[in-house]
């Protein structure tokens, strides 16, 4: 080294004062720097003048800061000879920064630590930017094979780390409490150190990370080494020492690197490029060679802490905008929080597909925070103010949370019986969830949780937490949706769970939900978020399912689930199996279809029998149920070869039965050809004149069903199907009502009462299709009948359900000629059956007496309509109290019921699907454009070499159109009259006029097209 050099440094050891010292130092950094042998020495003297006491004035802060430019200048020399002492040199550095650091944020003194202050904080600047310089000469010159140099270096790599740490550490202090005790003055210029402090604490941190990758070639090949070779001589315990020593420093990097994830992360994560850094560097470390960190590294820890920053972060906000419920969330305020949940979620992905075996361990805690955050979502749907907050949520969570679920289920160390565990901690299984279903439902007291205090439940507590069972559907529809993701035995294990989503749906809260909650949604494309009721974005998840398991080992799962819940008794899992098995139909080739439809023949006529047909809950008609669902959503082949499987049945006794209730669930005949459906409908009828003929001559009971009063039933069924009246009953039903109703009052047997009270109100049904009936003379007779029955009879629980079809023959006596005297009886007993059926409460009977009524009152001659209204009508009391009835309010209520019967149901599409529909009829004008110019190229060469002459329409048709528009001259000359007449009903008058409306279009399209060539 040059003598200057040396003697500067002489005199800066032989000097007592530190000011004169910090003058020679600067001089010592003026000078050139040569190539010496004694650079070892220099650097070595420059860390014995380091003072390793923290100072207690601003002096000792500027001799070390004077020491740190001539440190880096012969760093900047790069003499591998030199690193040992650099690396000793920094380590003592880092411990006296570190522990100033700590004072600083003690100091309660103003005047004397402001200057101070400054300077230590550009020495800790520099200081940072010497140790990242450092950190990357390690790599090329320094060797981890003896202890000595293996000691320095990790001593140095975790003074480094450390001192990282309380720069974050204390941030807070620094950067905050400290700033509020200083000058205005100093606050500025304190604060313009703290970005600079953490943009060099970040290349700290990016300079280990890279030392760390610079290392992984030498550990791999050492490795692969003493794999090759053995573990054997000098050379290679040298080898074996360099990894350990290596490894060694890669675990310390793990462990501070996360540490520092967690810190940044505090006070809602406002040091992003330190936690971008530190959580992106754990993830570098760990891939360098997992084989060997395996077994040194706490992945469940590392694990455990994404999961706690995932809930910190949601509960942060959650207790935010609890607080500030009626204000929107914006979708600005959303990113901000659900941002860098994202960033915990893709690193946590990232360790369980790096460490699936040891992650594996924390399966509970994983479940847990995924099911957390489907309960926020769901949360956050519900409530008006946090649907942006929703749609943000969805798309920057939902995928990545359903990966972090997959990397455990790919796993290639996964049994089936862990994922089998895994799914159950997220999807509680059937047994655990049923008895804690009966627990909760017969407690109805019990408030749900609020979403803060569902993130802060345990993985115990979580399992019988009631409020998490929509969480719990939310989440297994998204793990259906990307399920193409996932490994062959994990898509099996998602198959096994499909009776599970069912078991849940039963619950009242969840199907209740399932139908009237909207989730936000993904589209087709992934770039736009579209909202989605439950209830469609469940079904078309489990159809994607099928689609995705029906290639692989998993679609016999899937066939045994839809054949097991083939007659599911609940209502709702029963649409959704039908939707399946009609998506099924749609895309299975013709023979399987076909095979299928047999199997559930012959299994519907296994279950006939003679009470099965009328009995909505038995195995037959839930049978049947299922067959006409099919059947009205599938081809229409399919309606004709069940109808010929019926048909050629008919030797069994059984035929008859099943063919009835297949009617009665609505055998969509209208699909079957029309001479099939004509002899079907023939027969019905036949079959119902044959009944009504011989009721009292012989047993009732037809030769063709064991059903009581089967024919009866089976023409009102078809009826309805075909909507259509029949016109050739005549006056024999009116006395079978008659006659029916007398024996009704005979029999005291309760089952019979029952059946024929049951006949009733289907025959009431069928009249009231017939017209012609209404003017019968007989018809006096079945109302006196009637009010005798109803009236009379008012406490008889069988006639219980024949009010509803009472309902609708009543609304068809518009047509009935009777007297609006009081002392009239046919009117009296008209009167009286309407009142019974406009006094009962009940929504349903309500809903039919207000519509028959309403019907009746739009269509019959009578002017005292409120005859008809008691005064106790159900519409007519005051829904709040309940008790005050007046009849201005029935009048009321009835315009508004109707009005809103009649009223068109408008869907308003959203802006995406407006831009859809857009974008596809561009696409269809410009293929119809391209056709039309096609079609008229063809046509201009037709006209070519045709004759070119105008065509003549004959003389009669032009002489028609000629008259028609004459007579329709005359129409309108009688409309002028009928309108100046006052004594015209309104009525008839504005319906003449729409009718003439529709004739004057018609005959105006005949004269232009009369008129053209």
């Amino acid at each position: 080294m040059e003598n200057n050099a040396m003697r500067i440094l002489g005199e800066i050891k032989s000097s007592d004062l530190i000011e004169n010292r910090v003058q020679l130092l600067t001089r010592l950094c003026q000078l050139d720097t040569e190539e010496n042998s004694d650079v070892p020495s220099f650097v070595e003297s420059l860390t014995t003048l380091w003072e390793d006491f923290t100072c207690l004035d601003v002096s000792q802060c500027l001799l070390n800061k004077a020491i740190l430019p001539v440190a880096s200048k012969y760093l900047a020399l790069e003499r591998p000879d030199c690193s040992q002492y650099f690396l000793a040199f920094g380590s003592k550095v880092s411990q006296w920064c570190a522990k100033h650091l700590h004072m600083s944020v003690m100091s309660m003194e103003e005047s004397q630590e402001e200057e101070h202050s400054n300077i230590f904080f550009q020495l800790l600047l520099n200081y940072l930017r010497f140790s990242a310089q450092a950190l990357l000469l390690m790599g090329k010159y320094v060797s981890m094979s003896d202890e000595a140099s293996a000691v320095t270096v990790h001593k140095f790599v975790s003074e480094q780390l450390n001192l990282t740490k309380e720069v974050i550490l204390n941030a807070q202090g620094i950067f905050g409490n400290h700033l509020s005790l200083s000058p205005v003055a100093t606050h500025t210029k304190v604060e313009s150190f703290s970005s600079e402090i953490f943009k060099a604490a970040q290349v700290v941190i990016d300079s280990f990370i890279r030392l760390c990758k610079e290392f992984s070639p030498t550990v791999n090949q050492c490795i692969n080494e003493i794999k090759t070779n053995g573990n054997v001589g000098i050379a290679k315990m040298e080898e074996g020492n360099t990894v350990c020593n290596l490894v060694s420093i890669i675990t310390l990097g793990v462990n501070s690197l996360s540490e520092l994830g967690m810190l940044a992360a505090r006070d809602g994560g406002n040091l992003v490029t330190i936690l971008n850094t530190s959580w992106k560097g754990v993830i570098t470390l760990l891939q360098i060679d997992k084989q060997i960190l395996v077994s040194k590294i706490d992945v469940g820890e590392i694990i455990l802490k994404l999961i706690s920053l995932i809930k910190e972060s949601l509960r942060f906000a959650a207790e935010a905008w609890s607080c500030s419920a009626k204000e929107n969330i914006s979708a600005t305020e959303a990113r901000r929080v659900f941002l860098p949940v994202k960033f915990y979620l893709i690193n946590a992905v990232k360790v369980v597909a790096l460490f699936p075996s040891q992650a594996s361990m924390m399966f509970k805690e994983i479940a847990l925070c995924i099911l957390m955050i489907s309960a926020f979502k769901v949360s956050l749907s519900e409530q008006t103010h946090g649907k942006s907050a929703s749609e943000v949520m969805t798309d920057l969570l939902e995928k990545t949370t359903v990966d972090l679920l997959s990397a455990l289920l790919n796993a290639g160390e996964a049994t089936q019986e862990f994922r089998r565990k895994l799914l159950d901690s997220l999807f509680v299984d059937e047994q655990c969830f049923s008895n804690q279903i009966c627990k909760n439902q017969s407690d109805d007291s019990q408030e749900k949780p609020s979403l803060v205090d569902i993130l802060s439940l345990s993985v115990e507590s979580a399992t019988s937490t009631r409020g998490l069972l929509l969480a719990r559907v939310v989440q297994f529809q998204s793990v259906m949706r990307y399920s193409s993701e996932l490994e062959a035995d994990a898509k099996f294990a998602i198959a096994t769970k499909l009776q599970w989503l069912l078991d849940v749906l039963i619950d009242r809260e969840v199907y209740s939900s399932v139908l009237s909650s909207q989730l936000p949604m993904a589209d087709g494309s992934g770039k736009t978020i579209i909202w989605e009721s439950m209830f469609s974005a469940l079904i078309l998840s489990l159809k994607t399912l099928m689609i995705i398991l029906s290639s692989s080992p998993a679609w016999e799962e899937v066939e045994t689930f839809l054949l097991q819940n083939l007659l599911h008794p609940h209502f709702l899992c029963w649409q959704i199996i039908m939707e399946l098995w009609c998506f099924w139909v749609r895309h299975a080739t013709e023979d399987l279809v076909a095979d299928m439809i047999n199997k559930l023949c012959t299994f519907m006529m296994a279950m006939s029998s003679s009470e099965a047909p009328l009995c909505p809950d038995s195995v037959l008609r839930r049978t049947t149920k299922s067959i006409c669902f099919l059947l009205t959503h599938s081809p229409k082949s399919l309606t004709a070869r069940v109808y010929k499987y019926i048909s050629t049945g008919s030797r069994s006794e059984s035929a008859p039965d099943a063919y009835l209730a297949l009617l009665l669930d609505g055998f969509p005949l209208n699909f079957l050809p029309d001479r099939i459906k004509n002899d079907a409908y023939k027969q019905i009828t036949a079959d119902f004149f044959h009944f009504i003929e011989d009721f009292n001559e012989k047993p009732s009971n037809s030769l063709r069903y064991t059903v009581l009063g089967a024919p009866v039933f089976a023409l009102s069924a078809c009826l309805r199907i075909l909507k259509m009246s029949i016109s050739e009953i005549d006056s024999k039903t009116l006395n079978f009502v008659v006659a029916l109703i007398q024996k009704y009052r005979y029999f005291k047997d309760e089952a019979t009462r029952d059946r024929y009270s049951e006949i009733l109100s289907e025959t009431l049904s069928i009249i009231s299709r017939s017209e012609q009936l209404y003017t019968c003379q007989e018809m006096n007779s079945v109302l006196r009948e009637l009010q005798r029955l109803f009236i009379l009879e008012t406490n008889n629980h069988h006639l219980h359900k024949s009010k509803p079809n009472l309902a609708l023959f009543l609304s068809g006596l518009s047509k009935y000629e009777m007297s609006e005297a009081e002392t009239c009886p046919k009117s009296q007993a008209v009167w009286e059956l309407y009142h019974l059926l406009l006094r009962k409460r009940h929504w349903a009977l309500v809903h039919h007496a207000v519509t028959a009524f309403g019907y009746f009152c739009a269509r019959t001659s009578c002017n005292q309509l409120w005859r008809f209204v008691p005064e106790d009508a159900a519409l007519a009391f005051d829904i709040a109290s309940g008790k005050e009835a007046k009849t201005e309010r029935f009048m009321s209520e009835l315009k508004i019921f109707l009005e809103r019967e009649q009223a068109l149901l408008s869907v308003t599409p959203s802006q995406e699907e407006l831009e859809l529909l857009s974008k596809e009829g561009t696409e269809v004008k410009a293929t119809v454009q391209k056709l039309v110019e096609v079609r008229n190229q063809q046509r201009s060469v037709e006209v070519d070499k045709r004759p070119n002459k105008r065509r003549k329409l004959p003389e009669g048709i032009s002489r028609g159109v000629e008259l028609l528009q004459n007579g329709m001259k005359r129409i309108n000359e009688g409309l002028r009259e009928l309108r100046s007449d006052e004594t015209e009903n309104e009525e008839f008058q504005k319906s003449l006029l729409n009718q003439f409306s529709c004739l004057e279009d018609l005959v105006s399209h005949l004269v232009s097209l009369a008129t053209s060539d």
